[in-house]
């Protein structure tokens, strides 16, 4: 049997059909540039898929990270303080060492539990002077608000006074060089 033409065409491959349905047996410009827009949206859109897996794989990973440095922060928050607390485990043992003193006090005794206070009160100061807190000095000294608070200003004792401290009632504190609270004082004027 004779095959006829549409037979013919349907046979053939499908670049052959463009071929012979324009007719002349060639292809044309346009039909070559719509098969290069073709794979060219085909490659923009394999490229779009794989950009938009990288960032969702970006973004959950960070999120990650952020929830993991969250967690280890509060984690290291709160046992901090664990390091100072045992520091001071020892001092609260002589307060109480120092209290159950006082139950049988004579004029004697008084002193050794004076002196025993000191002690006690000299090695809680040793305990914050190692983890960072230091006094500074705010008698006499020239009224500075980064460092000072003011309470109230009263009339200077004598004119080397005036803008100085002439008194303090809290005692300013600093931990490793920045200020952990203002001393709070009396500036003279």
């Amino acid at each position: 049997m004779k095959k006829t033409n549409d037979e013919k065409i349907q046979a053939e491959t499908p670049e052959q059909n463009e071929e012979v349905k324009n007719g002349d047996g060639q292809t044309t410009e346009s039909d070559k540039n719509s098969e290069q827009t073709a794979d060219a949206s085909k490659d923009v859109a394999a490229q779009i898929a794989e950009l938009n897996d990288k960032y969702l794989r970006l973004y959950s990973e960070f999120d990650n990270y952020r929830r993991r440095t969250a967690k280890e922060k509060l984690d290291m928050m709160k046992s901090a303080s664990a390091d100072l607390l045992t520091e001071l485990l020892p001092i609260a043992d002589d307060f109480d060492r120092t209290v159950g003193s006082f139950e049988n006090v004579n004029e004697k005794d008084m002193n050794a539990i004076i002196e025993g206070i000191v002690l006690v009160h000299n090695k809680f100061k040793g305990v914050l002077e190692k983890q960072g807190l230091k006094f500074f000095e705010a008698k006499e000294q020239p009224f500075d608000p980064d460092f000072h608070e003011a309470i109230t200003k009263i009339p200077a004792p004598s004119s080397d006074l005036k803008g100085k401290v002439v008194d303090v009632i809290e005692k300013g504190y600093m931990l490793n060089d920045k200020v952990l609270r203002y001393a709070k004082v009396v500036v003279g004027e």
